[in-house]
């Protein structure tokens, strides 16, 4: 198992909580990074705050933990200060999407050469359950106890109106669909971005009834063709 190479196994087990699936992000990182054969010592991944934002501390290659919403900014002085580094971020869509949210905007406009992984678990789960960006509608939430009336953030709708652009959508379930996403955003010559779409059981799912969990949990398909995403949809969405 040479992707283990990439991880501090000496700080396993984990903090996260029993069947979480960050433990299977974490595994399916290192081992993108195992099989695109990238250094360690020309790789860093940057994290924010939240149970995402855990993640750095797990890799062995250089790691920054910034402060909340700031893993972009971080990122992009790390690639200026050394363009050979593999610089990569690593935090959830509470971070990413809505304390981060003007940082990734801009930094997906300039076209930084970096790549950015968004666990979006659909909550603010270190903090205890309140609604973040992704929270879908109808869902409840410690702060939405009956029901979120907005709707949710259109991360691909706003990364795609850059011409040049690479956003992937993927889950948990696909693992080699996840891997392959991953590998081709960090071979992507620019601004990337996966968002890794799964559930917080601890803090989300067990708010909800069956039938609107059931909802959340939908199977989603593999892309039928290039192009947008459909949102039942996974795959990638890429302009040179």
């Amino acid at each position: 198992m040479q992707y283990e190479k990439y991880l501090a196994t000496e700080k396993f087990p984990t903090i996260w909580c029993p069947g979480c699936s960050l433990s299977i992000i974490l595994k399916e990182i290192a081992q993108s990074f195992n099989e695109l054969d990238l250094k360690k010592e020309e790789l860093a991944t940057i994290s924010g705050i939240g149970c995402t934002g855990r993640i750095s501390n797990y890799f062995s290659n250089d790691s920054v933990h910034t402060p909340h919403g700031r893993p972009i900014p971080v990122a992009e002085g790390i690639k200026k200060a050394n363009p050979k580094i593999n610089t990569v971020v690593i935090s959830g869509d509470g971070d990413l999407l809505g304390i981060g949210g003007n940082h990734l905007l801009h930094a997906a406009r300039r076209n930084e050469n970096i790549t950015v992984i968004c666990v979006s678990n659909q909550v603010y789960g270190l903090t205890g359950g309140q609604q973040a960006p992704t929270t879908p509608k109808g869902v409840i939430t410690l702060t939405s106890p009956k029901g979120l009336t907005e709707e949710p953030i259109n991360v691909q709708g706003l990364l795609t109106l850059n011409k040049k652009h690479f956003y992937a959508r993927a889950d948990t379930i696909h693992r080699e669909d996840m891997k392959n996403s991953i590998k081709e955003a960090l071979q992507w010559d620019g601004f990337s971005f996966v968002e890794i779409v799964t559930i917080c059981i601890t803090n989300l799912a067990k708010r909800q009834d069956e039938k609107r969990l059931t909802k959340m949990k939908r199977v989603f398909q593999l892309q039928s063709e290039k192009g947008i995403l459909k949102d039942n949809e996974l795959g990638i969405d890429k302009h040179e």
